[in-house]
């Protein structure tokens, strides 16, 4: 073992994760530091693996282990395979798994052994070995999954690790978490961006804007330029299609004085290919003039840059400029020979020029650099369909099918937005092309001597050309060289693809030739342009070539934009951050680092650490006294830590697992629990309350006759007679089944539920609504089809028919007709609406908008859709995509009638499985909009209670069941939400609360501010639920006491502002996470908004210019908490 000095030993116990993209030690400037560390990484490994003798002798006893994790097959996965993020994560996460099966918690290891897994992965990571990072980070976490999160820097160096490697999605929960825990992290600016960038590459594009945004807001230090982030922001407008937002932003930056030339030249790429393509930047000749103009200066000021020169070919290739086009490709490829779009549109320029044999070479070159280049197989079988050889063009285009179904199903949520209806064209299209072929090649002749001779070689010549060969060889020795144009790129190895098999082709079938001066030629143009209207924009699709049309027409912007972005994750973090990559090590621990780098030792030490227990220090049993007390003994040198409402300890919130129990067929479509009112009597009964708190969701029959409700007070003739210029919010959707799902393109069941909002009012919608009926009238008459009739009455189990599921998809497939389902109507305005909120007075106490027994109530103000009532106007089809209730209170909804609604639900229990299946299929499940497929609910032991809701029913939805919604008929629903006072209520209340932080995800309901209006306003019997409300406000206390002397230390002066009658809780303008009393300001801003501490830290680490207001004086909140204690009577609160 090597021996280090006192003083190498001192620096090297400072690095950590914090100093990554800081200190470079690929530097020579930094070659003695980075010995050292190769050095301690030696040191380190022998004495882990000497620590590892016993552990080792279990695993080789242990006949459950199947295999070893192999750091090196992990770089491989995820550095050459990521094509397929799914699959990605899947592997991390079951080599995560299987891995904790090698140590027994039945042999502890020392704290040395541990802490020296955690300072491995951080010596690895700083030496850019990001999979040895990962491994020793993963070996670390077995040790500490009970209190890993106390562990700030270890969650940032696993972040960084899954980022590298591409695990986004493991990447982004470290990274959540992260801030969750301490907002103020040292190096939190650089959470942001990656945040931002992986969010973005996501297709969460609101939330990664956001993420953006804040990370501009830091005074740290940092590995990327101001003006680097403003361009991923411009750039994240411009692939949502917001091209003046993006144009402003580019603008913006290149009138910077200090703008890089690297920079520079990406804004004027950016810039040349949006002119290119967008035509509202103005008339065709004048865009295409600045689009040249534009990519001209970025070559310029990046002479090296093959992806301008590409986009400038494909810019003269646009004004059929071939010559210029054919040069610009010449230099591209120079420059970077491994791009495959560029070979792929010097095919397309050569099929133009009718030279099919150039064209062939291009495309067999293109397809080598990339196997999944699906435009490349995509062109290469139209070339081969239009010289007649069948078979040929039947293996590119299943070779171009296979990409689309195989293809990052993550990269077409990216892109959803912007394409999602030519990528469904694309696969359509190719389908059809596909049957076309398989039919002509079923009835193919066999091969003669007379055959006339192949105009093209076949594609397993063609890939074995002198040329081809040439390009693979070199591809293969300047791989490493080259920057990744994409994670899909790899040197080809082994034989060119083969032909794929089929039932038609089980023997050797010769491709049929097509005449040439036949109909069948002319047909087969027409399919093909057919076809190209289909395509996906990025696809350079020459069907259109064969129909002597200009295919360069057509928007092509978004591949290639994508591209010349810094949006590869490698070029993020070698290229972005250039200017700051020899940072020496001493300029963090003179500037922010050397302030901070005990941050996560303190937090050990009072906030779930060993040493000093929070638990041990703040408890419910404190009065406001002791709270206080302890409260002076915390350190008031660094901000305090993050604050949550959750038990002491807790680690960070995340998605349950499903319960464990395997359920039958029946039990996986449980009957709803239902009850039939008679009469008034029976709907004002404990047991009516008793029996819906019992269930996940339940619903009530008869309510309205029992209760002599006026329903019509809320239907459509009623509502434009009242207030016919009232808002409603429309979202215009696809009409299909209630049990199915599918895309556009009809191929296949998804979970994505697509819809457009737009506005209306009352008066148009229901014109809208009424024609509708008349013409379903009309069509019902024509056609002698009874509708909707079919539906089934029962309680449990209610479904279409196997016949009626299959009419009804195919007639859907036929006409994918659209609808639009007024939303969200707003009925609180108790001036416009007092007939029909009166009438809701008839409810029982526990259903009603306004109880002393519903926490909503006590909320102080409104929060419109939850203390208020809304109105949903619908026609058949309407749908509420899958959700949960925010911040999981329960619901209650009326169908006012005249048709039914289908409800699907599935217990609270089981969200966590559901939120699974979201990630799966690459939607978000807080902000995506999806409509579960139930064959997949099924198929993970998920339990789906399905029912008709008939007009006058009331359905209960209990807290945090999962549930979504679609009408059968034409009708109108009420709906808002209670909170009941049960401990079960405000427990998953609190814990969506939380995980809603971790998400960056607003939580509507003020959860600190109800608390304490709860225990002002009511006195609590149920000790669970005393027990959560005390612990919400023993935690809140703290963090006012704690905030306030932190302030008053930093010289803040604190002015009280007190709270007017009704006004709303506050939010902080930046995180939107809810600010309990102690409110912070900019001084000098016209337009005032509140920033939480950790926000206001970063516009001013000193607090200068801020202003640090109080909602209550704390005498006032040591009463309050002093005051509540548990009320030992029998009956329970809300009954009252």
């Amino acid at each position: 073992m090597g021996q280090i000095s006192f003083e190498e030993d001192c620096l090297v116990r400072e690095l950590d994760s914090r100093y990554y993209g800081f200190l470079d030690l690929s530097n020579s400037k930094n070659a003695e530091i980075k010995n050292l560390v190769q050095q301690t990484v030696t040191n380190l490994q022998n004495y882990i693996a000497n620590g590892k003798v016993h552990e080792m002798k279990n695993t080789f006893d242990d006949k459950n282990v199947i295999q070893k994790y192999d750091p090196l097959n992990v770089a491989g996965e995820h550095m050459e395979n990521s094509s397929s993020q799914n699959d990605e994560d899947s592997k991390i996460l079951e080599k995560e798994t299987n891995e904790k099966g090698f140590i027994s918690d039945e042999n502890p290891q020392d704290e040395q052994y541990v802490n020296a897994l955690c300072k491995l992965g951080h010596l690895h990571l700083l030496l850019g070995e990001y999979s040895e990072a990962l491994s020793a980070y993963q070996k670390y976490l077995r040790f500490r999954e009970k209190n890993y999160w106390t562990n700030h820097a270890f969650i940032y160096g696993i972040g960084i690790a899954y980022f590298k490697l591409r695990c986004f999605k493991w990447a982004i929960k470290s990274f959540q978490e992260l801030l969750y825990l301490s907002p103020n992290f040292t190096c939190a600016n650089e959470v942001h961006l990656r945040l931002g960038l992986m969010l973005k590459h996501c297709g969460e594009f609101h939330i990664a804007l956001k993420h953006l945004q804040l990370s501009l807001l830091y005074t740290y230090p940092s590995t990327f330029s101001e003006l680097q982030v403003k361009f991923q922001i411009a750039h994240l407008y411009e692939v949502q299609n917001k091209h003046k937002a993006a144009k402003d932003g580019y603008e913006f930056l290149l009138n910077e004085k200090n703008i890089s030339l690297e920079l520079k030249a990406d804004v004027y790429r950016q810039l040349g290919w949006m002119y290119h393509c967008v035509e509202c930047l103005g008339e065709k000749k004048e865009r295409e003039a600045n689009a040249l103009n534009f990519l001209q200066k970025s070559i310029e000021a990046e002479p090296k840059s093959g992806q301008s020169l590409y986009l400038l070919g494909r810019c003269y290739a646009g004004i059929n400029k071939v010559h210029d086009a054919f040069l610009a490709y010449r230099n591209s490829v120079e420059k970077s020979e491994g791009n495959a779009d560029t070979w792929c549109s010097i095919g397309v320029l050569y099929q133009q020029q009718n030279q099919p044999t150039d064209a062939l070479q291009a495309y067999i070159c293109a397809v080598q650099l990339d196997k999944d280049h699906k435009a490349a197989w995509t062109n290469l079988g139209i070339l081969y369909e239009s010289c007649g050889q069948l078979r040929d063009a039947y293996a590119c285009y299943l070779n171009a099918t296979k990409q689309i179904s195989f293809q990052s199903s993550l990269l077409r949520k990216k892109q959803a937005i912007r394409m999602k209806r030519d990528t469904i064209g694309l696969s359509k299209g190719l389908s059809q092309r596909i049957t076309f072929l398989e039919g002509q090649l079923s009835q193919a002749p066999l091969p003669s001597i007379t055959s006339k001779r192949r105009t093209l070689c076949s594609i397993e010549e063609a890939w074995n050309l002198p040329i081809s060969l040439e390009m693979n060889s070199r591809q293969q020795q300047t791989a490493q060289m080259l920057p990744r144009q994409n994670a899909k790129q790899s040197p080809i190895q082994g034989p060119p693809p083969p032909y794929p098999h089929s039932q038609l082709s089980q023997s050797p079938i010769p491709a049929k030739r097509i005449k040439e001066d036949g109909s069948g030629q002319q047909e087969l143009i027409q399919n093909n342009v057919q076809t190209s209207s289909q395509l996906h924009p990025n696809l350079i699709n020459i069907s259109e070539t064969l129909g002597q049309r200009n295919f360069n027409t057509m928007p092509e912007s978004n591949k290639v934009s994508e591209q010349s972005v810094v949006d590869t994750f490698d070029d993020i973090s070698n290229d972005i951050y250039k200017h700051s990559e020899t940072i020496k090590l001493e300029r963090l621990s003179q500037d922010a680092l050397s302030n901070t780098l005990n941050e996560d030792s303190r937090h050990h030490e009072y906030n779930g650490g060993t040493t000093s227990d929070l638990s041990t220090t703040f408890k419910i049993q404190m009065d406001s006294k002791q709270l206080m007390a302890a409260v002076k003994l915390l350190p008031i040198d660094e901000p305090p830590v993050h604050c949550t409402i959750l038990q002491v300890n807790a680690p960070p919130p995340s998605p349950p697992d499903c319960p464990p129990q395997k359920l039958t067929r029946d039990q996986l479509l449980p009957p709803t629990p239902s009850v039939h009112l008679e009469n008034k009597k029976n709907a004002f009964s404990p047991q009516l309350q008793e029996f819906c708190l019992k269930h996940p969701i339940a619903v009530v029959r008869g309510l309205a006759g029992a209760l002599k409700l006026d329903l019509g007070l809320f239907s459509t003739k009623t509502l434009v007679e009242a207030n016919p210029d009232h808002s409603v919010e429309v979202r215009t959707q696809v009409h299909q089944s209630p049990d199915e799902n599918w895309d556009t393109s009809q191929g296949k069941r998804v979970w994505a539920c697509i819809s457009h909002r737009s506005h209306t009012t009352i008066a148009k919608y229901a014109q809208y609504q009424a024609s509708s009926f008349q013409d379903s009238l009309k069509d019902e008459s024509d056609k002698g089809f009874p509708g909707s009739q079919a539906m089934s009455d029962s309680d449990s189990k209610d479904s279409v028919s196997n016949s009626n599921i299959v009419l009804k998809r195919k007639k859907h497939k036929i006409n994918s007709k659209m609808l639009r389902f007024g939303t969200n109507v707003d009925l609180s305005d108790e001036k416009k609406w007092k007939p029909q909120l009166t009438e809701l007075q008839k409810l029982p106490a526990f259903a009603r908008v306004i109880s002393a027994a519903n926490m909503l109530s006590h909320v102080g103000h409104v929060i419109l859709g939850m203390n208020t009532v809304q109105l949903y106007m619908k026609v058949p089809g309407s749908r509420t995509p899958g959700h949960q209730e925010n911040n999981n209170f329960c619901s209650i909804n009326i169908n006012i009638g005249p048709g039914d609604c289908e409800w699907f639900a599935v217990p609270d229990a089981y969200w966590g499985g559901v939120h699974n299946l979201c990630e799966k299929n690459n939607i978000s499940y807080l902000h995506g909009s999806w409509w579960p497929v139930l064959e997949d609910l099924y198929k993970e032991n998920i339990p789906v209670y399905r029912f008709i809701q008939k007009p006058g029913d009331l359905v209960w939805v209990n807290a945090g069941c999962v549930h979504w919604v679609q009408s059968v008929g034409w009708c109108n629903n009420i709906a808002w939400n209670v909170g009941p006072l049960t401990g079960r209520q405000y427990s998953l209340a609190i814990e969506r609360y939380e995980w809603n932080k971790v998400q960056a995800f607003k939580s509507i309901v003020p959860m600190v501010h109800l608390s304490w209006n709860l225990a002002r306003n009511i006195k609590v019997s149920d000790t669970k639920l005393f027990e959560l409300i005390k612990m919400c406000l023993l935690q809140t206390l703290k963090n006012v006491l704690h905030i306030q002397e932190y302030v008053k230390s930093k010289g803040v002066e604190i002015r009280f502002n007190g709270r007017g009658k009704n006004e709303a809780s506050h939010y902080c303008g930046q995180c939107e996470v809810e600010v309990f009393n102690v409110l912070f300001i900019k001084e000098q801003e016209k337009r005032h908004v509140v920033h939480c501490l950790s926000c206001a830290l970063k516009l001013s680490p000193s607090l200068q210019g801020i202003v640090c207001l109080e909602e209550y004086r704390l005498s006032e909140l040591q009463r309050v908490y002093d005051s509540f204690t548990l009320h030992r009577t029998q009956g329970l609160a809300y009954t009252q």
